[in-house]
């Protein structure tokens, strides 16, 4: 669950892979069933349609053709009502059974040119299966014969359908929603990085709530709450703490901050596991993660801070070079798989962190400006 920002516009999750899955086996079922003894022409309008029909006809256990034509009714999130045949059906179609493979289907403009360009082709048959169906705005009298998916009168990308041109290659479904009013950072640093002394810079500057894991677990254990205890049982066994328990503390911390204007979050998520509970969380307030940051600084460069911190510090995981190795390549895994979820919904950003504090501390600023 998440929300992510397209151009100037922002869409929630809205219907999942999976789904969109199950929706599509389900319409090759029901056609395959009405054309046993046929072999269908099955064609596909495009732009929007491209991933259904591959989907569709990968599904189609008999035999069939494949073609597409391509007509343009939207202009932005509107839908203009004006249809243009860029494309047409080269193919011979006399006596044959076609099938159109319609992305969506909303006020029936399209439909209907579908209709015209097809009446004089002496097909066997016209058939129209649609994965996505709007009856809110259906304007027209014309027969629909295979429907996946009614949806409400809602603007939707992903799964080939796109917003001014972007969006088409998300895997699930979006729908338009209203802007998140919170800025919320999800602050990675490997060891040494200086990424405690940013966070500190950086609430101050954004008037955001920085909610360190290492800070909620020591708040909830020092003073004994339900859910601190809970988690020093695993820590005591020496066992990782669940998820489920992190973040409800997370989710406890957050909702002590109603009036924040964002968060800070600093070692959380940490599993991709952790990242999709967050979302779903955030996504519950109407909010979502605006951007994971992190400071990137070459590891030998670190490992030297830390050797040199740990002579003065006290820490012990800081006075011995294999210890902290193992430190980043812990955190170098994690990194990669969150590196990989945020940047599939546009969310991450690299930043230099070598550098004066103040000279690193501005180009965190600018990212944060653009978010």
């Amino acid at each position: 669950m998440s929300i992510i920002k397209l151009h100037d516009k922002y869409f929630k999750s809205y219907i999942s892979a999976e789904k969109i899955d199950e929706a599509v086996q389900a319409l090759v079922t029901q056609v395959e069933n009405d054309l046993k003894g046929e072999k269908p022409l099955f064609i596909g309008i495009l732009n929007g349609s491209f991933m259904f029909v591959a989907d569709f006809v990968r599904k189609y256990n008999s035999d069939c053709e494949v073609s597409f034509v391509k007509l343009a009714s939207y202009e932005g999130t509107n839908s203009t009502g004006k249809i243009k045949q860029l494309v047409g059906v080269n193919e011979n179609l006399e006596g044959r059974t076609v099938v159109i493979l319609e992305d969506i289907i909303d006020t029936g403009n399209t439909l209907q040119e579908i209709y015209e360009i097809f009446k004089d082709k002496n097909v066997k048959q016209l058939k129209i299966a649609t994965l996505f169906f709007k009856p809110d705005v259906f304007k027209k009298a014309l027969p629909i014969d295979y429907i996946g998916l009614p949806i409400p009168d809602k603007f939707i990308v992903g799964y080939g359908l796109d917003y001014d041109g972007i969006g088409r290659n998300l895997e699930s479904i979006y729908q338009l929603t209203t802007a998140p009013n919170m800025k919320n950072i999800v602050l990675f640093g490997p060891p040494g990085a200086g990424k405690g002394t940013q966070a500190d810079l950086l609430k101050e500057k954004y008037e955001l709530v920085h909610i360190s894991t290492g800070d909620v677990f020591r708040y909830n254990i020092k003073n004994k709450t339900e859910l601190g205890m809970l988690a020093k049982t695993y820590m005591d066994g020496g066992n990782l703490v669940p998820d489920e328990v992190t973040i409800n503390m997370l989710k406890a911390e957050v909702n002590k901050n109603t009036d924040a204007n964002g968060f800070i979050f600093d070692g959380f998520p940490r599993t991709e596991s952790q990242a999709i509970a967050l979302d779903a969380f955030l996504e519950e307030k109407g909010e979502g993660i605006s951007g994971m940051v992190a400071l990137e600084v070459p590891e030998d460069l670190l490992v030297e801070r830390l050797l040199e911190r740990g002579k003065t510090s006290g820490r012990i995981d800081d006075q011995d070079e294999d210890k902290i190795r193992i430190r980043f390549n812990e955190y170098n895994t994690k990194t990669a798989i969150l590196k990989d979820y945020f940047q599939a919904q546009n969310k991450y950003f690299g930043v230099n962190g070598v550098g004066e504090i103040k000279e690193v501390n501005e180009r965190l600023s600018s990212i944060l400006d653009q978010l």
